[in-house]
């Protein structure tokens, strides 16, 4: 059981490093494209980041406390999880209405899509080994973070979807209308978390 504990530890850290780097690179490179679809996939990494955070915490508690102590942190954590998709959504809704309201059309980003490229292949891969070890530790908090680095993969495939859009076709409104569909599906796993759903 350590083993997998450490195993947990090991993703979440890597979680983190991961996402701080996509953050900055996203952030960049959405400030100097005016893309809050890329705005927001950064900002979705500084709570990925948060999360894992939190989740190392989380884990780093096991065995120091009571069953009692230890399932009201796993609470919190799964609390603090939810909050973090809620807190993005609400930046990401204001940004895209805005950009959709005044016209305010980004400039096309290849870096864009090829952080979203290389986010599709890593955020699957990673939120799996979440998922599997959160169940075999039976942590509700670790399987809730592995929901949020899935959606980063979601996010990641409407990003494509969005800047390769505005890329190559010259469609700007692509990229607001990806925001709010980050939107929607942020909305709903910060709800299923806050609630404490599978």
């Amino acid at each position: 059981m350590e083993r997998l504990y450490k195993k947990g530890l090991f993703l979440e850290y890597f979680t983190v490093g991961y996402n701080v780097v996509e953050a900055a690179v996203s952030i960049t490179f959405g400030h100097i494209a005016n893309s809050i679809a890329l705005i927001g996939f950064g900002l979705d990494s500084v709570v990925e980041s948060l999360s894992g955070t939190v989740l190392i915490w989380r884990l780093h508690q096991h065995g120091k406390v009571s069953e009692e102590e230890e399932e009201a942190l796993e609470r919190k954590a799964t609390r603090f999880v939810a909050l973090t998709f809620f807190i993005l959504g609400f930046y990401v809704l204001f940004q895209s209405a805005k950009k959709l309201i005044v016209k305010e059309a980004p400039e096309p980003s290849l870096p864009g899509i090829i952080i979203a490229l290389v986010s599709l292949v890593v955020m699957p891969l990673l939120s799996w080994q979440k998922y599997r070890i959160g169940l075999q530790i039976q942590s509700q908090a670790l399987i809730a973070d592995s929901k949020e680095t899935l959606a980063c993969f979601f996010l990641s495939l409407a990003l494509l979807l969005g800047l390769g859009s505005n890329y190559l076709f010259d469609f700007w409104q692509a990229d607001p209308l990806v925001g709010m569909i980050i939107v929607v599906f942020l909305f709903r796993e910060g709800w299923e978390n806050w609630r404490g759903e599978d």
